[in-house]
């Protein structure tokens, strides 16, 4: 099994997937870890949705697939920042509006794709080993600069997840901050749409925080735990899916499912 691993990962094209689901697997949990905070998971849901119209939209005008699921993705965004203000107390209605418009987008639109059926089932649930060198270097461009916005703008970012009013009085832009969160988790699934899958990189955003939750002692503390809880379930799915042969994005999901599991039942024995 070792020898297999050692041949298969000496591949170019193995390597540059691996690395860019590892850089995948950072970006995912720095924005799932605020969305999650202030209870907007459906956000990820909504855009991956919307991002698969996007690829469908590529693929008729004859444009690159992640461009047109970054498109989408912001319009998303755009969408459930409206109607959020439309429908102010009752704001989850934004993401089930916006999602059910990408589900409905992509069911029309798939219907005129005259070929390349087989990439949107590929933007679904992921295609690692397909990924071209263009898309290869977009989604790590994207994730890079998902990091550094993170990264300048964490404390704004802390302040808000945990009392928007207070940060109001404190002087900061709250609604910028928002929408600025939003625009990055709609580039974050879209850079991964075509390495995890659309319709998984949402759990990529609230697994591995939900397991950090569980054993974090702060904030900081819990952000650092779900990367890393992020690159176990990715890498680790990555190998086992190429010895078995399984769909990477799918066993990445269920090794994550599968360690939440088990720290729930653990922590429950402990109390």
């Amino acid at each position: 099994m070792i020898d297999t691993l050692i041949e298969m990962f000496s591949y170019d094209f193995m390597q540059k997937a691996l690395l860019t689901l590892i850089i995948i697997s950072v970006i995912a949990p720095l924005i799932g870890m605020p969305i999650v905070m202030k209870r907007l998971s459906a956000i990820g849901d909504a855009a991956s949705h919307s991002a698969l119209a996007g690829v469908a939209a590529g693929l008729i005008l004859g444009v690159n697939p992640v461009l047109g699921a970054v498109t989408f993705s912001v319009l998303a965004v755009l969408g459930i920042e409206a109607f959020r203000k439309a429908f102010s107390k009752y704001s989850e209605i934004a993401a089930v509006v916006v999602m059910s418009a990408g589900i409905g987008l992509t069911a029309v639109l798939s219907g005129f794709i005259t070929s390349g059926a087989s990439s949107i089932n590929s933007f679904m649930f992921g295609s690692i080993v397909a990924v071209s060198d263009f898309e290869i270097m977009l989604t790590m461009g994207l994730s890079l600069a998902v990091i550094a916005v993170s990264w300048i703008f964490h404390r704004e970012i802390f302040a808000i997840t945990f009392d928007e009013e207070a940060a109001k009085i404190a002087g900061l832009p709250v609604k910028s901050i928002n929408f600025l969160l939003m625009l990055l988790t709609a580039i974050t699934v879209a850079a991964a749409s075509r390495i995890v899958g659309a319709l998984m990189i949402s759990s990529l955003l609230v697994i591995p925080v939900a397991a950090a939750m569980l054993i974090g002692k702060s904030y900081k503390n819990t952000v650092v735990l779900s990367v890393i809880f992020a690159e176990i379930f990715s890498v680790s799915g990555f190998f086992v899916s190429t010895v078995l042969n399984l769909r990477p994005s799918g066993t990445i999901v269920l090794i994550g499912v599968a360690v939440l599991l088990i720290l729930m039942i653990c922590r429950g024995r402990d109390r």
